[in-house]
């Protein structure tokens, strides 16, 4: 059994490596700021969720583990509002998307 949990373990955990990974190479490759913001986004809140929960089958059942659940579901609700609010400042103080920058605002077309 204990064989069984730990290889279950390092499954999630390698899986949450390779996540943070692929995140990490979204970060390098994608073209502007929001595809940036994404796949960190993304890749950051799938990594966390794939690496705790390898870090709670390592801890069995104890105290740890509802550390870890009560981490995991902290990191659930911040990263994602984060996110959001970092690219909802992007957009608010005039950084537009890339494929967004030849077209005009619908906004400001109404108000005119």
């Amino acid at each position: 059994m204990d064989l069984l949990l730990d290889l279950l373990s390092w499954l999630t955990i390698g899986i949450g490596m390779v996540f943070l990974f692929a995140g990490g190479i979204g970060l390098l490759r994608m073209p502007d700021f929001y595809t940036r913001c994404h796949a960190a986004g993304i890749t950051d809140t799938g990594a966390m969720l794939l690496l705790i929960v390898g870090l709670m089958f390592q801890a069995g059942l104890s105290f740890v583990t509802v550390k870890l659940a009560l981490i995991m579901i902290f990191l659930l609700f911040t990263s994602p509002t984060a996110t959001h609010a970092l690219a909802q400042a992007a957009y608010t103080g005039g950084m537009r998307p890339e494929s967004a920058q030849d077209e005009t605002d619908p906004l400001e077309e109404a108000g005119s």
